[in-house]
């Protein structure tokens, strides 16, 4: 059965679409059968791959999931494309009738072929997270190691807790990972203290690094693993991929 991954945080500019990207990728690259999945509206997870955003969303058409599908030039990587369709963003975020349980029908349907799938969420704790967290194994959240750090974490905490409530109760808290980390300041040392007295042991060991692969890569259509595979951020996101393998 499939490991599903939602990469969740309501703030944006915490690196979680880049999260969603290099770990996919890494996870591939460790010849794990891997699944993106882009439920964000600006989908950057499907552009960040090199691949262009569908006119519907493949989670509210008609056609089985598989049928939308595409392959990635990583190997094992397969992409289940974003849309920017108003019209879908609104039924994503649950503007008809039980739309909610048809998305989760759909992000369920057809997962055993792979071996782990992620899913990239929108900056928010809106009905696109919250479907995602129901229909996910384990929610990973990365965090910027920044003043704002932890800012509104308590409204998404307790989503993830009503989530973790409902039946069938599956979803686990998989891990926080701190993101644009620099050593060189102090305040990233206290944020990183904080962080880890008030979580504990779900907070990774790897910490992402501030790095300009890391940004550039997505211009490419590339994870930073492939676009620049000696660089610091690569490395983090390697290291990052072996500990939740390590988790498994």
């Amino acid at each position: 059965m499939a490991r599903i991954l939602c990469i969740a945080n309501q703030k944006g500019g915490v690196g979680k679409t880049t999260t969603a990207i290099n770990l996919a990728a890494g996870l591939a690259m460790a010849e794990m059968r891997t699944l993106l999945v882009d439920l964000d509206p600006q989908c950057n997870a499907t552009t960040g791959v090199g691949q262009k955003p569908t006119e519907r969303h493949p989670l509210v058409s008609q056609q089985p999931l598989g049928d939308s599908i595409l392959e990635t030039s990583i190997e094992n990587l397969f992409l289940v494309p974003g849309s920017r369709s108003f019209e879908d963003v609104e039924r994503l975020a649950g503007g008809e009738k039980s739309t909610s349980a048809v998305l989760t029908h759909h992000l369920e349907s057809g997962m055993n072929q792979f071996d782990y799938v992620l899913i990239d969420c929108p900056p928010s704790v809106g009905a696109i997270t919250q479907t995602a967290l129901a229909a996910s194994t384990e929610v990973l959240m990365p965090i910027q190691a920044e003043y704002f750090a932890m800012e509104g974490l308590t409204q998404m905490i307790k989503v993830i807790r009503d989530v973790m409530r409902r039946p069938p109760g599956k979803l686990e808290f998989g891990g926080i990972v701190l993101t644009m980390y620099d050593p060189t300041l102090e305040l990233t040392h206290e944020v990183e203290q904080e962080v880890r007295e008030f979580f504990g042991d779900i907070v990774f060991d790897t910490v992402v690094p501030r790095d300009h692969w890391v940004s550039e890569a997505p211009s490419f259509g590339q994870s930073v693993i492939t676009h620049a595979p000696r660089s610091r951020g690569a490395r983090a996101h390697m290291e990052l991929c072996m500990e939740v393998l390590d988790r498994d």
